[in-house]
C-alpha cells in the first residue's frame, strides 16, 4: 500500500530519519510527475544530516538542470558540516581497526 508506506516515510522523516528523507525525495520523482523542486528540498534537509546519497542526488540535479548552484553549494557545505560533527576520536579508532 504505497500511500500508507509514503505517510509512514514523511512521519519518520518528521522525527528526523534520515533515509526517510532521502525516500521522500526520490518518490516526488517516481511518482508525483517528476516534482524536481519538491524532491530538492527533500534532499537538502538529509544532505545537511551528512546523507550523501542525497548529496549525490542534487549534484545529479544540478547537471541536469534541476537544481542550482547555489543549492548544490548549500548542501555540500551543509553534508561536510555534519560529517564533521559526527567525528570523534573513538570513531577515528573503530575506523582504524575496520570495525
Amino acid at each position: 500500500d504505497k500511500p500508507r508506506g509514503i505517510r509512514h516515510w514523511q512521519e519518520a522523516a518528521m522525527k528526523g530519519h534520515v533515509t526517510s528523507r532521502h525516500n521522500l525525495g526520490a518518490i516526488e520523482i517516481e511518482f508525483n510527475k517528476g516534482n524536481y523542486k519538491l524532491a530538492v528540498q527533500h534532499w537538502m534537509i538529509s544532505a545537511k544530516m551528512g546523507d550523501e546519497d542525497s548529496l549525490n542526488e542534487i549534484k545529479d540535479m544540478f547537471k541536469e538542470g534541476h537544481a542550482t548552484k547555489a543549492q548544490y553549494a548549500n548542501a555540500l557545505l551543509g553534508y561536510r558540516d555534519a560529517v564533521e560533527e559526527m567525528k570523534s576520536p573513538q570513531r577515528e579508532e573503530a575506523k582504524r581497526l575496520g570495525i
